[in-house]
């Protein structure tokens, strides 16, 4: 994998790097230095209630934060998306030293965004996990996954203006702002940020 040589990628950090040496099993597994991302299991959700609860992570969130329930329902809708078997998919985020959960990324396709179909990387992670570079880690590797396994052309990210976290994850794997787009259920609209795969090359 090769980053496109410009001023985003030159000021990313050291972390960044590590997104480059991936290793892809299958369209299940994705492995970087620091991490493993798996296809989401029904049991994960016990472990992403921390996340899902916490209203600091899920500011950002329409929604807001989750039940227990609601966290269970989610994976299992997740997990039931991930049966499709084109590789768009979420995976859950674990650390290769201790094998815990700490958030998850991945992609999600969107039929109507402003008028176009697009496939979105997304990313949260347990607040105890930020300020380590792990969201970059992870959504560089999905993104390479993207491009090279799944021969996708271009990806967007939907992020919340006031989501500064994510906008520098967004910006640090390479994509750029393009326009704000309103989604159904906001009252309000989200930035677009996307990348091609020419870009990412």
């Amino acid at each position: 994998m090769h980053l496109q040589s410009n001023p985003v990628h030159q000021n990313a950090s050291k972390v960044l790097q590590m997104v480059t040496e991936i290793v892809i099993g299958n369209k299940n597994i994705i492995e970087t230095k620091r991490l493993r991302l798996t296809a989401l299991s029904p049991s994960d959700y016990i472990e992403l209630v921390p996340l899902f609860s916490d209203p600091a992570v899920m500011k950002s969130s329409c929604h807001g934060t989750k039940s227990v329930e609601e966290v269970k329902s989610w994976v299992a809708q997740k997990v039931e998306d991930n049966r499709s078997g084109n590789g768009v998919q979420i995976f859950a985020v674990k650390l290769n030293a201790t094998d815990d959960i700490i958030g998850y990324c991945g992609l999600t396709l969107y039929p109507d965004v402003d008028g176009s179909e697009e496939v979105e990387i997304g990313y949260r992670l347990i607040r105890k996990h930020w300020g380590h570079g792990y969201a970059t880690e992870a959504a560089g590797a999905v993104r390479d996954y993207a491009f090279s396994e799944l021969k996708l052309t271009r990806l967007v990210a939907l992020i919340e203006p006031i989501n500064h976290r994510s906008i520098s994850v967004a910006k640090k794997i390479g994509m750029a702002y393009k326009k704000d787009v309103m989604l159904e259920g906001y009252d309000h609209p989200d930035h677009l940020y996307s990348m091609s795969a020419d870009a990412a090359s």
